[in-house]
């Protein structure tokens, strides 16, 4: 996200919602309770936001594939694709994780720019460093969720495993997986755009934005494969 993209809240100044969000201890997002992550979403402080949301459907996407992973091993029904499985999990484990992490990640990327909202701008010189950082801000508010939608995308192979081959009393968990996944993805390429429209550095923004058109269509197209493929899909698709 980017400061004018949501509103100052009852602060009013930018530095104030600087200094509101550091004083809810940001640091420790993966550390929060449900609850507390909920609230402390739904507060005027200016993140978490929908970047760090995305990473938190992402991570859930990934705990909800590895689960029917992990319900198929050691089902006889299921002994010749326990191996596979057995793989699936942990691929769905390593994602997960690295979810989790990307949760304060995006927070953290948003810092930067606001930091550097708030540096001096009193001479020319101080001006121009704040405009650089301004815009290195912004490339790390870029580049971050961009990672997150990537990671994301690596879901779907194992939610489509999982939905097709693993405990079929579970299938409804692999398809929330994917449509989760989906959310996660574009709710992350979502945070590129917005950012990418203050970006000057046009290289950068158009490779970025060729891959966020590419990735936006894979996903779309692999979670609609997904639950298409289900016979629980029939009366929505």
């Amino acid at each position: 996200m980017i400061a004018p993209s949501r509103p100052q809240g009852r602060g009013g100044t930018a530095k104030v919602r600087i200094n509101a969000r550091r004083n809810t201890k940001m640091g420790d997002l993966k550390d929060l309770t449900v609850e507390g992550f909920v609230d402390v979403t739904a507060s005027d402080a200016p993140a978490p936001g929908g970047g760090s949301v995305s990473a938190l459907a992402g991570a859930l996407a990934a705990a909800l594939a590895e689960m029917v992973a992990n319900l198929t091993v050691g089902k006889a029904k299921y002994a010749e694709v326990e191996g596979e499985m057995k793989e699936l999990a942990a691929s769905g484990a390593a994602l997960r994780k690295e979810l989790v992490e990307d949760i304060q990640k995006d927070s953290t990327s948003f810092n930067l720019y606001m930091d550097a909202i708030g540096m001096p701008k009193d001479t020319d010189e101080e001006k121009a460093a704040r405009r650089e950082a301004m815009q290195n801000g912004l490339k790390a508010a870029a580049q971050v969720p961009l990672s997150v939608a990537e990671t994301a995308y690596k879901i779907f192979p194992i939610a489509e495993a999982v939905v097709s081959r693993g405990n079929t009393n579970a299938v409804t968990d692999g398809l929330v997986a994917a449509m989760m996944a989906r959310t996660a993805v574009i709710g992350a390429l979502f945070n590129v755009k917005i950012n990418l429209g203050s970006i000057k550095d046009e290289a950068f923004v158009a490779d970025l934005s060729a891959k966020v058109k590419s990735l936006e269509e894979q996903a779309i197209a692999y979670e609609q494969k997904i639950l298409k493929a289900s016979e629980l899909s029939d009366q929505l698709y």
